[in-house]
This record gives structure tokens, C-alpha cells and sequence, in this order.
């Protein structure tokens, strides 16, 4: 469906401004110690709505799509700035991500809800949420115009 569609592509750009370019590599876990006790343990994935998940993220959420579809919020915690986003269907949220990692950025992805921020953000979610982490496509595809915006881009540090 044409609907469907584009409200997947206005998410996506959505979350991809509000990640900002994130997904550099450069942020992982730390890699420090090997014997298992310096990694925090990861809690079990939550369910729900998209309010209880957002409450269980310590978010009051800024609703900013609610569609049959999927239900869209932005959170701001002492973290950083994510979006929130939930499915009705686990097909529904496996597309949104197959559209949405075009534009890079951290995603962490539990069933039938998405979050999305820079990597420090989905890490530090990731410890009250449970999920699994998947990052973006890097998006150095050439200059494909754009509307500006790069003034406060912090650029993608590769060494």
C-alpha cells in the first residue's frame, strides 16, 4: 500500500535527523576484560505499547505519528534523543528496518518496536529494554543533494 509506504519513509527520515549520523563504529562496548563481568547483563526484551515501553525507558514520549501501522514518539532522557516506534505486525517492523537502515543510525530492535538514536543512546537503552542492536548502512553515497543541514554535522571519524 502507497499509505503504508510512506509513512514508512517519513519515519525513517524522521529517526535519520533525529540519529543523526551515529553507526561510525567507533562507540562499541570498550572490548575490556575477557572474563564476562565487565559487560552489563542485558534484561530481558520488553512488550507492550508504546507508552509502557517508553515508561519502562523512563521517556514520556512526544507522539508524533499514530497510525494504524505504527505508533511514532520522540524521547529525550538524560541519555540523549531516540525514537520510540511501534508495529502492529512483526512483517511491519522487519520493513520499517529493511527502509529505515538506508539512512544509517543505531537501532535497537525489540519485537514489534524499534528504537533509534546514536550508539551511545541505544547502548544505554539497551540496559532497561533488552533488545538486540543492528546498525545502519553507511550513507556516504556521493552527494545526493540535500537540504542543507550540515553546518552542525560532526562528520564520521575513520581512524
Amino acid at each position: 500500500m502507497r499509505t503504508e509506504r510512506s509513512l514508512v519513509v517519513l519515519a525513517a527520515l524522521a529517526l535519520a535527523l533525529t540519529a543523526g549520523c551515529g553507526g561510525d563504529g567507533n562507540s562499541g562496548n570498550g572490548g575490556n576484560g575477557g572474563n564476562g563481568e565487565k559487560a552489563p547483563t542485558t534484561p530481558e526484551t520488553v512488550t507492550g505499547s508504546l507508552e509502557q515501553i517508553a515508561s519502562k525507558a523512563e521517556c514520556e514520549p512526544n507522539i508524533q505519528t499514530d497510525a494504524d501501522e505504527l505508533r511514532q514518539g520522540n524521547c529525550t532522557t538524560d541519555d540523549g534523543k531516540y525514537v520510540l516506534v511501534t508495529f502492529a505486525t512483526d512483517r511491519g517492523l522487519r520493513e520499517w528496518i529493511n527502509e529505515a537502515k538506508d539512512y544509517g543510525g543505531s537501532y535497537l530492535v525489540g519485537r514489534k518496536w524499534v528504537a533509534v538514536g546514536d550508539d551511545k543512546v541505544v547502548t544505554a537503552l539497551r540496559g532497561r529494554l533488552g533488545g538486540t542492536v543492528e546498525a545502519g548502512s553507511s550513507h556516504h553515497s556521493g552527494g545526493s543533494g540535500g537540504g542543507g543541514g550540515d553546518e552542525g554535522h560532526s562528520g564520521h571519524h575513520t581512524g
